[in-house]
C-alpha cells in the first residue's frame, strides 16, 4: 500500500471517530432524539461516577496522548527515508504531464557520477523551476583522482542528465571536495 493510501486510510479512519464522537455527544446532550437512553452499560457508568473529578481529567489525558500519537503517525507517514521531496514535471503534448520524483533524478545522476574513476560520492540537489532547474552538485574525490578526468566526466554526465530530463540546467554548480578519510 503506498503512503498516499496510507495517509487516506488514516484520514477516514480519523473522519468516522470524530463523527462517531459527535453524535455520541449530541446524544447524550439530548440535542438528538433517543438523548434519555443510555449509550453506555451500568458498569462504565458507575465507574465514572466513583471517579469523579478523575475520571474526567483522565479521559481527557487519554485524548490528548492518542492525539499526539496519532499526529506522530501522520508525520512519520509523510516522510519518506532517503528521499528529497518535490517533483519534476513536464507539460506532455496536450494529453497530460508526466511527473517525475526528483530522487529518481538525482538518484540516477548521483549513480552516474559514481561511474567516474577516483569518484567516492556524490550528492546532487534540484532546485528551482522545471523549464531549467538549478543543479547543485557535490562529489567527494579520492587522492588520486584527476580533476581534468573528472572535470570531463561531471559534464558528461550532467548533459546525458539533460537529454533525458529534457531541459538545460539554468545554473549548474558542482563543488568538488577532496575525500581523505580512505572510505
Amino acid at each position: 500500500m503506498s503512503n498516499a493510501a496510507h495517509r487516506l486510510l488514516w484520514t477516514v479512519l480519523a473522519l468516522l471517530l470524530v463523527a462517531a464522537g459527535g453524535a455520541a455527544l449530541a446524544v447524550g446532550s439530548g440535542r438528538l432524539p433517543g438523548g434519555d437512553s443510555r449509550l453506555l452499560g451500568a458498569g462504565p457508568v458507575a465507574w465514572w461516577r466513583v471517579g469523579a473529578p478523575w475520571s474526567a481529567l483522565a479521559v481527557a489525558l487519554g485524548g490528548v496522548l492518542l492525539a499526539l500519537v496519532g499526529g506522530r503517525l501522520l508525520v512519520a507517514g509523510s516522510r519518506v527515508p532517503g528521499r528529497l521531496s518535490g517533483t519534476l514535471a513536464h507539460p506532455g503534448d496536450g494529453g497530460g504531464r508526466t511527473r517525475v520524483a526528483c530522487a529518481l533524478l538525482t538518484g540516477a545522476l548521483e549513480r552516474d557520477l559514481l561511474r567516474t574513476p577516483g569518484t567516492r560520492r556524490a550528492r546532487v540537489v534540484l532546485t528551482g523551476p522545471v523549464t531549467g532547474p538549478d543543479v547543485w552538485v557535490e562529489v567527494h574525490l579520492a587522492p588520486h583522482a584527476e580533476l581534468a578526468v573528472v572535470r570531463d566526466q561531471v559534464d558528461a554526465a550532467v548533459r546525458r542528465f539533460a537529454t533525458t530530463v529534457g531541459c538545460r540546467p539554468a545554473h549548474l554548480d558542482v563543488t568538488a571536495l577532496l575525500d581523505e578519510t580512505g572510505r
